[in-house]
């Protein structure tokens, strides 16, 4: 994991290590981990990622951030 090309959001502090950063690979899988945790990572089909990306453009998690 460590020759993968790790982005993360524009909307992510550059000093801060609290977000989550995303890596594609050519074999067609979508890698995420969190900057705190870059040894823990989450591996995902490409049509897993859009539906979530979707779906959180949506508004479909809102609630998760209301209390």
């Amino acid at each position: 994991m460590s020759q993968l090309r790790w982005s993360k959001s524009s909307y992510s502090s550059s000093s801060s290590n609290e977000c989550i950063e995303v890596a594609g690979t050519p074999r067609r899988r979508v890698h995420l981990r969190e900057s705190d945790e870059p040894d823990t990572v989450l591996s995902v089909a490409p049509g897993i990622w859009s539906a979530f990306t979707r779906a959180v453009k949506a508004g479909e998690y809102d609630y998760a951030c209301r209390r």
